[in-house]
């Protein structure tokens, strides 16, 4: 029923966030020497499959008359017995898909962050030896 709501509430919030980081990183890099993957790229990864989930399952609640253009705008919200189911989907379901979509994200990191590592002590072996 409202399930797309949990992520779509962490994507405007890690947006958010990362329109901060960006700015941030962006006045530490004046020279634009950064070769690493920043922060706010990677948060840009996150914000991506958050709205990206997000709005495939808002469509998907549309389409299924769930979601409407008028106020309430979700139809479980006229009758308090569906609101109340409504509102433990949104706690089970819609954040049990935000923490998964989040660990995915985590673990692109990681493995991102230790490409990257490894990339630098190659790079440290090779000016090395040269």
């Amino acid at each position: 029923m409202a399930c797309f709501v949990v992520p779509a509430t962490e994507a405007i919030v890690t947006t958010i966030i990362q329109k901060v980081v960006a700015k941030k990183e962006k006045s530490e890099d004046k020279d634009g020497s950064r070769m690493k993957i920043g922060f706010a790229d990677k948060l840009k990864w996150l914000n991506g499959m958050l709205w990206g989930g997000s709005g495939l399952l808002a469509f998907e609640h549309v389409w299924h008359g769930e979601v409407t253009p008028f106020f309430p705008f979700l139809t479980a919200a006229n009758d308090p017995a569906d609101t109340a189911e409504m509102l433990h989907e949104m706690a089970t379901s819609g954040s049990a898909m935000a923490i998964l979509v989040t660990a995915v994200w985590a673990g692109l990191v990681i493995v991102s962050n230790k490409i990257t590592a490894s990339d630098d002590k190659s790079d440290k072996k090779a000016g090395a030896t040269a």
